[in-house]
Parts: structure tokens; C-alpha cells; sequence
């Protein structure tokens, strides 16, 4: 079913707590030192303690990958406790206060948006209800009496009723997981498992129904503690659509409805995924008062809010299970268990599709040997960041279509949770102070506060951004309009056979690799939202189905937008103009459509002007039927929506116009700084683009 967001300012059953651990008396150098460690690699340390390291050496070395492996995830933790944090959680708990005298079992339930160990709030939080840290401290106050942790139980679950499975579909026909993304998150849950073993814990592996296994386990629990009650303590990070807290409300039921006589149960969510906590936003009503255009939301929030320090992974003790952890999964009577990795097949993909996805086509433009997981996820921004120093030219190669290093390809990983966007703030920062600061230091964070912004905006507008309406409502409004829905047309457009060659060769690239640069995105979902005039919904519920990032909220979020039905100014994008500004050559295009290899530059982008004496020296001909289609909507007719004047050429998101008005990256009006020799293969000119902006860490942090 389309995914219904819940939009609830506020809940009897919530309240809003603040977590702190505690500050060690150490000097101010040697507490960044050791944070610094115990977070990052010592490579990365080198960069940025230049108290300890000269500037000149800073400019000529170069941290290893090596080291960054062997640190993110062997060192972290070491320190715990050395820095202090906060961070506003909503907890939503079961009726109940737990009981101190009764054995407690700590489930920390990780899902597929926070996959990792490093800067994970609501781990910290199982960490903290394990060491018996179940209320608040007051700001100052003393800590409590320290305790024996009493264990932490991680649990993953794959869903093979809502989200895994050739079968499990949309009610628009698409799967809710294609199985690339499925693989994906099998490498990210292994990579979490080992990580997790290699700490002296492990990770309970299920597939099913997350309300069956959890209650399953917790019931199991209490069977084993059959002479005194349990106290079931399950957290998990905090969602905001409805789909998955629908997930959440079932949990709960089934859980509490497991819960025996004399036991406890208690349900906590814990904010995470974004760079800032909605707790500091400068809104009246928090998330619910954001703006509903970005240019003002990014202003303030940049003016006025502090990006919080990545937290530190829970130490090895910390991290425990409880003794009798494995005779509590053995006896749940459910498909989990501490020694179980399920595959594709396990999961209910058809033999064809793990066969689709079984090699990784050579023209893709993810980095080489790419998997999901915590541990590739910091050895990419290791990569792209200090080992290739590419950050300093984002801006300028931002907009490329071919290649691994014309942007940072974290989206995946940030997806699915494999590295935290406060971590990778923290980094550009860092290079900032050991390198260079320029607009691309600042642009890669401006990125992820995109992110955020429809975070933010899912949990505002609700079951809005899956309406056909969006966020426009039912009223009347310039930019609504009735949508085709023509299957011929919507299937040619996934397909890559639309006729426009730009269209095509980004369709053709997604469906191949599940990836698609970020013009490319912006193209495809001009042209069918406003040049084939089809519903947007089954654009955004493709890329559901086939991106690896795909991010509910900045998937929905971004075609919503893009079909004006946010209200903005709605932006359409000259997909020729686009041709020859960002594939000037038109080598992304033979690429990925080579029944165009041998058609000449004029050509390239407008092959229906072709004579069938050019069609056939090129050895292509034009037309129904034959090697490749004409245009499936006429090149000289305007879209109706666009004949009074309204909207543009693709100025959007990132442009002059900012906000969300579209998803455009700026307008080529004018030649700006010809001989930028960064700029992307194939980018015939520079873009406009907002002005360079700010981020600012806690102070505390910094």
C-alpha cells in the first residue's frame, strides 16, 4: 500500500527526555585528542590535531586507508565517556515503571536506516538502560551509582511481509525493495553482525514479522525468568512515516501483549539519521513550524543551531549480551537466530532477480568493489575525502555522469545508515582546518542538511507527500492538473525508450546499477511529471523500488517537489538544453544507449533529425519498431502546464530560486569561468547556484 506518514505534533503517551553522559576531568587538548580517536582513525587524527602535528606536515601527508580501517572500527569506543552529548529523544513508553529488583532484557532492535555502530543515539541508549541509566540527569548533576551492565541483545529482522521479497509490491505495482538495494542491506547487516563479534556480541538475525520475532524473544525471556518478572527494555531508532510506524504500533501491541504477570515492558524511539536534532530547530512548534520552502528553513537553522558531536561506540562491555542470550533466541519459536546470514532466496527473490543482480555492470558509476556496510562506508570517506583529497572540488564536479569520483557517492550508505552525516560534517570540518576551505567544503554539509530539511518536511506534512495533491491539498492551485496514467508510456519511461537520449541513458543506468546522478534524477522526473504529463507517484515509486540510496523521505520528498505539488514555482527541465550543457560530447549517452555510438555530436541529443541518409550511415534507424524509438512526446510542443508562462529551465533546487520551488542544480545563463579545469567530463559551462553558506558544531565539541 502507498505509505501514509503520520504527522501527530504530539501524543499523550510521549515525553521528551534529554540523555547526557558524563564528562572526565581531562584538559581541553588532550579531551579533543582522545575523542578524536576514539571516533575516527588515526590517520584522520593527524589532520586535524595540529597541536600535535606541524602544518607543514599536515600538507604533506596522506592518511591511509589501512589505518582508517583498522581505527574506525577496532579503536572506537575506547575512550567512551571522555566526551559529553546530548541528545533529545521522543520515548513512547508502555504503561509501567520498570522495577530495579527484576532481571532486565535489553533488545536494542536495530532497523535498515541505522545499520552502524559509530554515532548511533539509540544504541547509546540500550547502553544506558544496560548500565541502569533509566531516567534523565539534570544538567550538573552528579551521576548515578555505576552498575554491571545487565547486556545488550541486538536484533536485526528482514521483513519478508512489507519490505523484502520479488512479491512484496506497491499498490502502484513496484516492488518495495528491488533486490539490488536487498543485496545491499545483506552486506550492511553482515558487516554490522561481524563488527558486533568482533566486540564479544553478536547480532540476532530474523526473518518475519519484527512485532512476531520481538515478542517472540521477549516472551521467551520471561518463560526463562518464570519465578520473577522481566523488565523488557526495547529501543530502536525513531521513525516518522507511517509504514514503519505502523511497524512500531504492532511491536508494541504484540509485545505488551506477551508481557506476563509481574513484568515490564517499555518502548522507547530515539531520534537519529540527521545532522540536527529537530529538539534545537529555531521554529515555533519544532518540526511542525519548519518553513515550507528550504531557502528560509537553511538560513535560520544555519544561522541559529549547533550540529552536535558524532557519538563515540559503546565500549566492549558495554556492548555484552546477556549470558543466556543464545537460550533465550533458541527458545523463542521464531526464524532468528545468533549464527544465521539468510540470502536473496531466503528472502523471497525469484531466481531471475538474484540473477539480475548477481555482477555489477562495468559502466556503473559506484565506487569499484563497492558493498554495503559500516566498514566500506568510512573507507569511502576516507577515500574520497583525505586519501584522493576530492573534497575540495565537489562544486565543480558535482554534476558529472560517468565515474566513481564526480561526487561522493555516500548516499547509500547514508541511506541505509552505514555512516552518520554528523561524522562526515565533522570530517569536512576537520579538512577544512588541515587543508583548504572553500565553497565544495561547505557544499558536501549543504547536501546533507537536504537531507534533513525532508526529514523534517515527511514528519510536518504527513500522508501529504504520497498524495497525488502533495502538500497543495485538494484546493485549487496554478500548478495542479489531471495526470495521465497511460502503462505503455510509464513502462517505456523505466525502461529507457522514451526517444529522448538523456532520458534514456539515466533510465537505462538506474535500471543496470541502481544508481543515477543527481542531474540525471532531476532530468527524468522533469520530463515525465511535466513533458509526459504521468502521475509522479509512479516515478517516486520506481526509484523506491530500484535505487540503492533510496531514502523515503528525500525520494517522495524530491517528486513532490519536482512535480510541483508543493506549491513552489515549478521548474521544467530542457532536457536538450540539459544534453548539451552536462553531456556536451554525448558520452554519457552512447554510454549507456550505444545504438546511438556512431551518430555524429550534432546528432547525438536529437537524433530524430536525422535523414534516413544520416540514419543510415550511422548504422541506426529512428522510429517505431525499429533500433531506437522516436520522441514519445513531440520536441517542439510545450508542455499545457508550462503555456501561461509559468515555471523555467531547470533553475530549482541549488539555483538562484533555492527553496522548493524544483530539484533543478542551477541555470546555465551566461558562461561563468570557462577555464575551471574541475569541471565535470561533458559540462560546457559553470553553474549559478545559491551562495555559499555556514556550519557551526557545539562549542562543547569543537
Amino acid at each position: 500500500k502507498m505509505r501514509r506518514p503520520a504527522a501527530t505534533p504530539s501524543n499523550k503517551n510521549e515525553i521528551t527526555t534529554t540523555t547526557f553522559i558524563k564528562n572526565a576531568t581531562f584538559s581541553e587538548t588532550m579531551r579533543r585528542s582522545l575523542l578524536l580517536l576514539s571516533i575516527l582513525p588515526r590517520s584522520f587524527a593527524a589532520n586535524s590535531l595540529s597541536s600535535f602535528v606541524p602544518s607543514s606536515a599536515l600538507q604533506s601527508s596522506s592518511p591511509t586507508t589501512s589505518a582508517f580501517i583498522g581505527s574506525s572500527l577496532s579503536t572506537i569506543g575506547s575512550t567512551r565517556g571522555i566526551n559529553s552529548f546530548h541528545s533529545t529523544s521522543t520515548l513512547k513508553m508502555a504503561k509501567g515503571k520498570g522495577n530495579a529488583a527484576s532481571p532486565a532484557l535489553n533488545i536494542h532492535w536495530f532497523r535498515q536506516t541505522d545499520l552502524r555502530l559509530h554515532d548511533n543515539p539509540a544504541l547509546c541508549r540500550s547502553v544506558e538502560l544496560s548500565l541502569g541509566k533509566t531516567k534523565k540527569q539534570p544538567v550538573g548533576a552528579a551521576p548515578p551509582p555505576s552498575t554491571p551492565p545487565s547486556g545488550v541483545l541486538p536484533v536485526f529482522i528482514f521483513d519478508t511481509t512489507r519490505i523484502y521479497g520479488s512479491n512484496v509490491r506497491s499498490e502502484m505495482g513496484c516492488q518495495k525493495c528491488g533486490p539490488r538495494r536487498a543485496q545491499f542491506v545483506l552486506e550492511a547487516v553482515a558487516d554490522l553482525k561481524a563488527n558486533l563479534e568482533k566486540r564479544g556480541s553478536g547480532l540476532v538475525v530474523a526473518v518475519g514479522k519484527p512485532e512476531i520475532v520481538l515478542s517472540g524473544i521477549a516472551k521467551s525471556a520471561m518463560i526463562q525468568s518464570a519465578t520473577v518478572g522481566v523488565h523488557i527494555n526495547l529501543v530502536c531508532q525513531e521513525e516518522v512515516c507511517s509504514e514503519e510506524l505502523a511497524v512500531d504500533k504492532a511491536v508494541r501491541a504484540e509485545v505488551a501483549k506477551a508481557t506476563s504477570k509481574g513484568s515490564k515492558f517499555n518502548f522507547e524511539t530515539v531520534w537519529g539519521s540527521t545532522l540536527y536534532d529537530p529538539s534545537t530547530l529555531p521554529f515555533d512548534g519544532e518540526i511542525f513550524g519548519i518553513p515550507d520552502t528550504f531557502t528560509p528553513f537553511r538560513n535560520k537553522v544555519e544561522k541559529s543551531c549547533d550540529i552536535g558531536a558524532p557519538l563515540d561506540v559503546p565500549s566492549s562491555d558495554e556492548l555484552k549480551m546477556p549470558k543466556d542470550a543464545k537460550s533465550i533466541v533458541g527458545e523463542s519459536k521464531c526464524h532468528a537466530s545468533l549464527d544465521y546470514m539468510p540470502k536473496l532466496a531466503d528472502l523471497g527473490y525469484s531466481k531471475e532477480d538474484i540473477a539480475s543482480v548477481s555482477t555489477v555492470d562495468s559502466r556503473s558509476a559506484m565506487p569499484s568493489n563497492y558493498r554495503g556496510g559500516e566498514t566500506f562506508a568510512l573507507q569511502r570517506v576516507q577515500d574520497y575525502i583525505w586519501d584522493k583529497d576530492l573534497l575540495k572540488i565537489y562544486f565543480d564536479t558535482r554534476n558529472g555522469m560517468i565515474g566513481s569520483e564526480y561526487s561522493t557517492k555516500f548516499s547509500p550508505w547514508l541511506a541505509h545508515g552505514n555512516v552518520s552525516p554528523r561524522l562526515i560534517a565533522k570530517e569536512c570540518r576537520r579538512y577544512e582546518e588541515a587543508r583548504v576551505q572553500n565553497k565544495s567544503t561547505y557544499w558536501v554539509v549543504f547536501e546533507m542538511l537536504w537531507r534533513d530539511y525532508f526529514k523534517f518536511f515527511a514528519k510536518k506534512h504527513g500522508d501529504k507527500i504520497f498524495k497525488v495533491g502533495g502538500t497543495i491539498g485538494e484546493g485549487s492551485h496554478v500548478n495542479k492538473r489531471k495526470w495521465g496514467m497511460d502503462p505503455k508510456q510509464i513502462q517505456a519511461w523505466k525502461d529507457g525508450m522514451t526517444g529522448y537520449p538523456l532520458v534514456d541513458a539515466n533510465m537505462r543506468e538506474l535500471k543496470a546499477t541502481g544508481f543515477m546522478s543527481n542531474r540525471g534524477r532531476q532530468n527524468v522526473c522533469s520530463f515525465l511529471t511535466i513533458d509526459m504529463n504521468m502521475d509522479w507517484r509512479y516515478g517516486a515509486d520506481h526509484f523506491e523500488e530500484t535505487l540503492l540510496d533510496h531514502d523515503v523521505h528525500s525520494n517522495w520528498g524530491n517528486w513532490c517537489s519536482g512535480a510541483g505539488m508543493t506549491g513552489g514555482r515549478l521548474n521544467r527541465f530542457n532536457i536538450v538544453k540539459q544534453s548539451k550543457d552536462y553531456d556536451m560530447g554525448g558520452d554519457y549517452v552512447r554510454l549507456w544507449c550505444p545504438e546511438l555510438k556512431n551518430v555524429p555530436d550534432k546528432f547525438v541529443h536529437e537524433p530524430w533529425k536525422m535523414s534516413d541518409t544520416w540514419m543510415e550511415e550511422c548504422g541506426v534507424k529512428i522510429g517505431p519498431g525499429r533500433d531506437y524509438p522516436s520522441p514519445i512526446v513531440d520536441p517542439g510542443v510545450t508542455p499545457k502546464i508550462m503555456n501561461d508562462g509559468r515555471g523555467g529551465g531547470g533553475r530549482g533546487r541549488g539555483g538562484k530560486q533555492g527553496g522548493r520551488g524544483g530539484r533543478g542544480g542551477g541555470n546555465n545563463n551566461g558562461r561563468r569561468d570557462s577555464n575551471n579545469p574541475n569541471r565535470g567530463r561533458g559540462q560546457r559551462q559553470d553553474m549559478k547556484s545559491l551562495k555559499t553558506g555556514s556550519y557551526k558544531f557545539d562549542s562543547k565539541y569543537v
